[in-house]
This record gives C-alpha cells, sequence and structure tokens, in this order.
C-alpha cells in the first residue's frame, strides 16, 4: 500500500514537471516572436545612440511634413493658438537589415507598431516657439513607424501644440495676425543634421473653418540656419507661416452699425426747441452713455495694449460728436439767454420812452409821469404766436421785425453740418483702413 502511494506521487510529479516545461517553451517562443522583426530587421551591434553613417561631412537629411487637422481656438488674451497636427519625418537608415519576409507580397513597405520606434535611432526636432507638445493618445499613442525597402524609415503622429504668436491689434478689428511655427533639430547642429520640407510641406484641411477668422494657405519658408546662443551653434531650422484674417461682419452688426444709429439718434436734437431742456439733455446724454457702455464691453475682447487701435479711433469719433451736440445744445442755449436779456432790455426801454412822449405830447410833467410810471411785465418770447396780436391790441407794443436769432440759426446749420462732418469722418475712416490693411 505504501509503495503504490509513493508510485502515484512520483507519477504526479513528472506530470507537473512536463506541463511547466510545456508552458515554458510556449512563453518563450512568444517572446522570440515578439521581438522576431527588431532582431531581423536591426543589426547585431546597432547603436541607437549614434546616426547614421554617411560620407565625411554630409549631414543626415530628416523630411518634415505637417498635416494641420484643427485649429481649436485663437487665444488673443495669451497670444497663442492650438492646433491639431500629423506629423511626418523621414529618413535613410542604412544600418538595417532588410529581409524579404518582412514584407506582403506586392509591398515595398512594411508598418510596425510604435515600440520599434524606440529601438532606433531618431532625430529630435522640436517646435521652438511651442508653449505645449504632446502626442495625442487614448489607449495608447497615435504613431506609427513604416520601413520601406530602400531603407527609409517614415515616423508619423498625431500632435497637439500650443504655439505662441506675437500678435499685432493696431488694426482691430480688421487685423490680420501672421503666426510662425519654427522646427528645429534640439541635439544636432548643421553640420549633422539637416531639417528640409518633404513634398507638399504643409497642408490644412480643407474643411477646417473658423469662427472669427478665415485662414489662408500657409506660408512655407525655406529652411534657414540660425545661431542659437543658448547651444553655441548654428542649427537647420524650417519656417511656416499662418495667417489670420478676422472676419468684420460680427463687428459690422455688433458695433460699427449701432454706434453709427446712437450718433445719427444724437441729431434729432436740433430739431427739438431750445425750451426742450429736458428732452434734449436726456436724449444727448443717453446716446453718450450708450457709446460709454458699447467701447466698455468692446475693450473686454482683446487684451490691454499700450496703442491706438482702429476701433478705439471708431469710437472716438462717434462720442467726439455726440458730445460735440451736446456742447453745441449748451452754446445755442446760452445765445438765446442772451437775447432774452436783451429783447427784454431793449423792449422795456422802447416802451419807458414812448410813454415819455406821449405824456410830453399831453402836457403832462414828466417827472410826474415817472413817478407813477410801472412797466409792464413782458413774459411773451420774440416771435411767439402772440406777437402779432398784442402788436396790434396794444398801441404801446413796439413793432419789431421777426426774424430767426443767432441760436436758431446755429441749430439749423447744425442739422446739415454735422451730419456732412460724420459722412467726410466715414470717407476718411474706411478707406486708411483697407489701405493699412492690404499694405
Amino acid at each position: 500500500m505504501k509503495n503504490t502511494a509513493l508510485t502515484v506521487l512520483f507519477y504526479s510529479c513528472l506530470k507537473l514537471f512536463a506541463e511547466v516545461r510545456s508552458n515554458t517553451s510556449f512563453m518563450t517562443d512568444d517572446a522570440k516572436n515578439s521581438t522576431l522583426k527588431s532582431r531581423i530587421v536591426l543589426p547585431e551591434h546597432y547603436v541607437k545612440e549614434i546616426r547614421p553613417p554617411l560620407k565625411q561631412g554630409l549631414p543626415v537629411i530628416v523630411d518634415f511634413n505637417i498635416f494641420v487637422a484643427d485649429i481649436n481656438s485663437i487665444n488673443v488674451e495669451d497670444m497663442d493658438f492650438r492646433v491639431d497636427m500629423f506629423v511626418r519625418q523621414s529618413w535613410i537608415e542604412s544600418r538595417l537589415d532588410m529581409p524579404d519576409n518582412i514584407f506582403e507580397e506586392g509591398d515595398d513597405y512594411v508598418t510596425l507598431p510604435p515600440e520599434f520606434f524606440d529601438n532606433l535611432w531618431q532625430p529630435d526636432p522640436y517646435f521652438l516657439n511651442a508653449k505645449v507638445s504632446e502626442i495625442a493618445a487614448l489607449n495608447h499613442k497615435f504613431s506609427s513607424v513604416t520601413l520601406y525597402r530602400n531603407k527609409t524609415v517614415k515616423y508619423s503622429a498625431r500632435m497637439h501644440a500650443i504655439i505662441a504668436c506675437q500678435m499685432e491689434f493696431q488694426l482691430y478689428p480688421m487685423d490680420i495676425q501672421i503666426c510662425p511655427i519654427y522646427i528645429e533639430s534640439f541635439s544636432y547642429h548643421k553640420q549633422k543634421l539637416r531639417l528640409r520640407w518633404g513634398a507638399g510641406a504643409v497642408t490644412v484641411n480643407p474643411e477646417l473653418k473658423l469662427l472669427q477668422y478665415d485662414i489662408g494657405k500657409p506660408m512655407v519658408a525655406e529652411e534657414t540656419v540660425d545661431y542659437m546662443v543658448e547651444k553655441s551653434g548654428n542649427f537647420s531650422r524650417l519656417v511656416v507661416f499662418f495667417r489670420f484674417e478676422r472676419q468684420i461682419g460680427h463687428h459690422l452688426i455688433q458695433t460699427f452699425a449701432p454706434s453709427t444709429l446712437v450718433v445719427m439718434l444724437s441729431w434729432f436734437s436740433f430739431w427739438l426747441g431750445l425750451d426742450a431742456i429736458p428732452g434734449r439733455v436726456a436724449l444727448l446724454v443717453t446716446s453718450m452713455l450708450t457709446l460709454v457702455t458699447m467701447f466698455t464691453g468692446l475693450k473686454s475682447d482683446i487684451p490691454p495694449v499700450a496703442y491706438v487701435k482702429a476701433l478705439d479711433v471708431w469710437m472716438a469719433g462717434c462720442m467726439m460728436f455726440v458730445f460735440a451736440a451736446l456742447g453745441e445744445f449748451v452754446v445755442v442755449k446760452v445765445l438765446d439767454l442772451r437775447y432774452q436779456l436783451e429783447y427784454d432790455f431793449q423792449s422795456s426801454t422802447f416802451r419807458h420812452h414812448s410813454t415819455r412822449i406821449i405824456a410830453m405830447e399831453k402836457g403832462q410833467s414828466i417827472w410826474d409821469y415817472d413817478s407813477t410810471y410801472v412797466p409792464k411785465a413782458r413774459n411773451k418770447r420774440a416771435g411767439s404766436k402772440h406777437l402779432l396780436q398784442n402788436a396790434w391790441l396794444d398801441p404801446e407794443y413796439p413793432i419789431i421785425r421777426v426774424y430767426k436769432t443767432r441760436s436758431q440759426k446755429i441749430d439749423t446749420y447744425s442739422r446739415i453740418g454735422f451730419p456732412i462732418l460724420f459722412m467726410l469722418f466715414i470717407v476718411l475712416y474706411w478707406p486708411i483702413l483697407l489701405l493699412k490693411k492690404a499694405t
């Protein structure tokens, strides 16, 4: 019985050992299969930290391409814009071994997972003026490596980047922002690595649309060489310029048209009488406050700058016209009050002398008449509807010719002069602004 138990235990151990060995064998085969392409493509003594060997003095040429998929936002406060793009770079790695069995039939390339890229020598281009740049990832990084029969390596990746842009707002809201992207090698100077634009260089998604801007065709600059003080050397650099032209339609509806109507509304005060003081003052002050409120709201759309913008000139011009209309009312009212005082004084003097003459003709003493004379109060303005009746009924009422006063003439001239001057302001403002935008 004891021997039987030992026999069963012995066979059980043998079976367990066989299963462990079988599993180990499968794991080894899987490991070999997972690294098969790397071991076949890469030579035994491949060093990924050393760039591909070339003739003495020749740099490694890296072709660079960009496809702009989306531009999410243009931030005028931080002066930057966020771009989603596909970046592709390719170069020749002469040290690779390219056996035919790794290619599918009829293909001259093979696509490998992004982990294979970590085993290769890599160029190190970066965006010089990027605040943030990273490879997009969901479950894994969106990147791939493609090997060609001629030993060309092509690396593609989807990237997010926030690019700094030095913006100018002198022509706001008709400004055009030119934003460059500088691409440069970080470690290799121009004798070691040269960047150049590949076929197609930079392309933009044709369906890309921005809310406030029209994006034009990117202007691609050729390769330049710039001296970097921080790295003490000349480095190959690629430059592409993006042109963002602000759409004027929003500001025409929200700014220029309403402000023009407010200025035109202030001209209605010239048709109100000089006695309508509350109406004229309320109309003009309300117009001024409306422009100030509108101007304050517009200033929140852009960062505060130390120079005058085109919109500042327009709003200042509109407020000056409304303020001038308010000043015109003050002037004509003062002139009208002076005229009333002069008219009352002349009327009283004329009545006094006329009474003296009548008294002398009747043989009365002038001194006696003066002691009993009390002038009648006259509250009627010259030119009122009671003037003709008083002149006919009262023989002592002075006969005065009815004509427009100076204040009334100023109001009449203002009805014509203010619209003409405002039209002249518009005629000068828009051509100058469009001319500066074109240049």
